[in-house]
């Protein structure tokens, strides 16, 4: 596959997390309040309202290749907080939701990894920040 086009597939299937969950928030704030508040977050509903904005923000910027190095910057450290922060040691005696905490914070690892190789690889040719330079 020619680079630019596995930079494309890249940036839309990183993409696609981040877009898919923002509009989830944005279906469903009373949920995603609900969750961040059984995490213990201060003020969980404008963290609700944060991350569906920087989720689909960022995300946008990602699908479009534009400001690619620093939008995937802040969403790999996003994930690892995210990850940490929502799934690290959760599932308390209930061994299914262990393992299912523990992989989630596996994939938020992983996508995070992700999101570094396009900081550091860039957007491509078939981006919005090649466009500008």
């Amino acid at each position: 596959m020619p680079a630019n086009a596995a930079l494309l597939a890249a940036r839309l299937l990183l993409a696609f997390i981040f877009l898919s969950s923002g509009i989830a928030v944005l279906g469903d704030v009373a949920g995603a309040t609900g969750y961040f508040a059984s995490l213990g977050l201060p003020v969980p509903s404008l963290v609700a309202w944060a991350v569906c904005i920087f989720e689909i923000v960022a995300g946008l910027s990602i699908l479009l290749g534009f400001e690619t190095r620093l939008s995937a910057i802040a969403l790999a450290a996003f994930s690892i907080a995210a990850g940490f922060i929502g799934h690290y040691g959760q599932g308390g005696g209930d061994p299914m939701l262990a393992f299912m905490h523990s992989q989630a914070l596996m994939k938020d690892a992983a996508v995070a990894g992700g999101l570094l190789a396009l900081a550091v690889a860039g957007p491509g040719a078939w981006s919005l920040d090649a466009l500008r330079h």
